[in-house]
Parts: C-alpha cells; sequence; structure tokens
C-alpha cells in the first residue's frame, strides 16, 4: 500500500510498504477513504524529529471502511463506516472506565511514562503506524472506531477523529458561565472548532490571531476577532473589550507553535539539529517551548478565570509566571482529548443538515495522498490561504 512516511525534518515521503495485518483478536483493518493533516503532525515535521525513527508512518486523523475484524472484536464488521480516533483506549480499564480514555492504562507507553498511545506519534506514544495510508490497523477496535452513517461526504464525519473532540474538551475544561466570554488564541483548525462551539453553547468569543486566511474564516461564523499583526498589546484589547477585566476563559490553541518569542525559537531549531541521542534528552527536559500565547492567556483571562490548554507543549522545564497566576487566582487545565467521551455530544451536531458547527467550511485544500509531501509544506507555510488540509488515498 502507499503510505505518508517520514525520514527527517521537513522531509516526508510518499512510499509503497507493507499492507497492515491483523496480529491481535481485537485488531481491524480499514481502508481510509479520506485523513486529515494536524498541526501537531507539524511539530513532526519541524521539531520532535528525535522521537521518530526513518519510515514512520504518520497521521492520526482517518476515517474508512472496515475490510476485517478479528475474533475478539464484536459490534463491528466488514462495510462499515468508520471514523478512527486519534488514541487508542480499551474501554474497559480503570481510567477508561472514569472516561479518561487518553489515559488509558491499557495502551499507556509505560516506557516512556506516557498516556495512551497514539496513532502515528513518535516513540513517545507507541510508535504505532498511523493513518495517512490506504490502510490501517486498528488496535482495541472492540472500542475505539466510532460508527457514523453511509451517505453524507467524509467530511461531516471525519473530524469527529480529533478535531472536534479536542475542541469540545477545550470549551468544558474553559468552565465559561452562562452567558460569559472566552478568548480564543490561535484560529487553526482547533481554534476554528473551539470558538464555533463556545458561540454554539451561547458565549461571547474573541479569537485572536495573525493570519488574514483564519481572522476571515472565524468571522464567516460569528466570532469577534483580533488581529494579532495589527495590534501592538494584544492582552490590553482584551481587556479593553472587557471593562477593563478579560474574559471569564482563555483557550490557548497555539502551543509550542506561537510566534513571538525569537530565543525559544532559535533554541528549537538549534536543538532540531542535534543527533537524535543528543536532541532528545534535551528537549524531554530543557523545555523549548515557545510560551508566547500561554503568557498572552494569563495575562487575557480575568482574576479568578479559567486558562484551557488544547495546544500541545513539549517541554518539561518551561519557565511558568508563578507569581503573577497564584495573584490572579488562574485554574489551569490541559491534556490529550478523550474522544470518545464527546462524541455523544457531538454526533447529533455533525449529522444535523443544518451544519450547526460548519464542519463543511473547514478543510481548504482536498488532494491526493500522493501529493502530501506538497500538502505538508504548503500547511507548514500556511501558503494559499491554508487552514485544514484533507489527503484522500
Amino acid at each position: 500500500m502507499k503510505a505518508v512516511t517520514w525520514h527527517g525534518k521537513r522531509d516526508v515521503r510518499v512510499e509503497e510498504v507493507p499492507d497492515p495485518a491483523i496480529k491481535e483478536a481485537n485488531d481491524a483493518i480499514i481502508r481510509v477513504t479520506s485523513t486529515g493533516i494536524c498541526g501537531s503532525d507539524l511539530h513532526l515535521y519541524e521539531v520532535l524529529g528525535p522521537f521518530m525513527a526513518e519510515g514512520d508512518i504518520l497521521g492520526h486523523e482517518p476515517m474508512g471502511v472496515v475490510e476485517e475484524v478479528g475474533a475478539g472484536v464484536d459490534g463491528l464488521k466488514r462495510g462499515d463506516r468508520v471514523v478512527i480516533p486519534f488514541n487508542i483506549a480499551c474501554g474497559h480499564c480503570h481510567m477508561c472506565g472514569i472516561e479518561l480514555y487518553a489515559q488509558c492504562e491499557t495502551t499507556q507507553v509505560r516506557e516512556r511514562g506516557m498516556g495512551a498511545a497514539l496513532f502515528g506519534y513518535t516513540k513517545l506514544y507507541g510508535q504505532v503506524p498511523g493513518g495517512q495510508a490506504e490502510y490501517l490497523r486498528v488496535p482495541e477496535a472492540q472500542f475505539g472506531p466510532i460508527r457514523v452513517p453511509d451517505g453524507p461526504p467524509d467530511e461531516r464525519f471525519l473530524y469527529l477523529s480529533d478535531v472536534l473532540p479536542t475542541s469540545w474538551q477545550a470549551v468544558e475544561y474553559a468552565e465559561i458561565p452562562d452567558g460569559g466570554s472566552v478568548t480564543v488564541f490561535g484560529l487553526g483548525p482547533i481554534g476554528q472548532m473551539c470558538a464555533r462551539i463556545a458561540r454554539h453553547l451561547g458565549h461571547r468569543v474573541i479569537g485572536v490571531d495573525g493570519i488574514t486566511t483564519r481572522l476571515e474564516m472565524a468571522r464567516r461564523h460569528g466570532i469577534e476577532v483580533v488581529d494579532a499583526s495589527e495590534v501592538h498589546d494584544v492582552p490590553e484589547e482584551i481587556r479593553q473589550r472587557t471593562s477593563g477585566r478579560g474574559t471569564d476563559s482563555v483557550i490557548d490553541a497555539v502551543g509550542m507553535e506561537a510566534h513571538g518569542s525569537p530565543a525559544a525559537k532559535l533554541a528549537q531549531t538549534l536543538t532540531g539539529l542535534l543527533p537524535d541521542a543528543m536532541a532528545a534528552p534535551l528537549m524531554s527536559n530543557a523545555g523549548v517551548d515557545r510560551l508566547a500565547a500561554l503568557n498572552q492567556a494569563i495575562d487575557s483571562v480575568r482574576r479568578g478565570g479559567v486558562i484551557s490548554i488544547i495546544g500541545v507543549y513539549g517541554g518539561m522545564t518551561d519557565p511558568m509566571p508563578m507569581l503573577r497566576m497564584f495573584d490572579k487566582g488562574i485554574t489551569l487545565r490541559m491534556g490529550q482529548a478523550h474522544v470518545k467521551r464527546w462524541i455523544p455530544m457531538l454526533m447529533p451536531l455533525v449529522t444535523d443538515d443544518a451544519d450547526p458547527l460548519g464542519v463543511m467550511d473547514l478543510t481548504t485544500h482536498r488532494m491526493p495522498l500522493e501529493q502530501a509531501p506538497q500538502a505538508y509544506e504548503m500547511f507548514q507555510k500556511k501558503a494559499d490561504g491554508a487552514v485544514k488540509v484533507m489527503l484522500q488515498p
């Protein structure tokens, strides 16, 4: 089969690799019909190379059709149309029992001290072959796959794999009071959906980004925006719009790709040039994240407010302004999305022909799998108005 494979910094290729096969009784094989490129895939493309191996298959946002199921898989059959959550959970361990599926004790990558395994995402998360491929082996298929109806286009359902549950959790974790306000930093795919979900739930939403295409997309969905390329002091702008207080909550949908911290950007770049044996411990322990967005979030939230972090951070010793956070009484919530926990809330919205979350207005580029290298480069450079790229095997 053809698959998107990693070969180094900014070097992804489409290659012929062996077809996946059933290995365990609770496996399934799906034929992938659509698969997304996620903003966190760009971390692999840029700075997380020390945790990759040449030839690793990328991708964690797939959907498709079931081709084969193992003997231990009930409730799933050949021909079913399914979306595959990005994290791999068993559904029956203690953590799954309390709906913390991203911490599944069956698939935890204990040798790395990490949570549940993820598709296509580094040695840190199990080095499981990903979904940017023609076929995908799905472990724990007795629980993971989400069945969706036949008929509507893939875009109606594809984002149940990651974007929608990640965004829903970010909004839940933000604990926005009834009729309250939230600032969303970063209007990439996750930020777009965070903003739309929060507005759908009746909150005032202010979206912050510096890219015209993203700002225009947010405006189409009724989101109030701040253009960070034109506003010198974004937190001050937020306070001016909220009676001097700041918003009740803030969602950081940027993470370590934030602009505005040249020194940390240089540290990331230099780390990426080191041999893997040196770079991996440095990245794990020396904290080279760009914290510009998080620091702005701390300054933008009102006293006693909540910051929900859904953008990916990767460092272990990042400096935090603890005095300011303590003085303001800020609550922080964060973590990988517990995908299946949020599907009951999301499924009625994606099956509604009115498309209340605008899932049909998120993908900006649809490209064949063979063009994945060009797609990654375009997405990384935010060229040609790219907000979300979908690959079709």
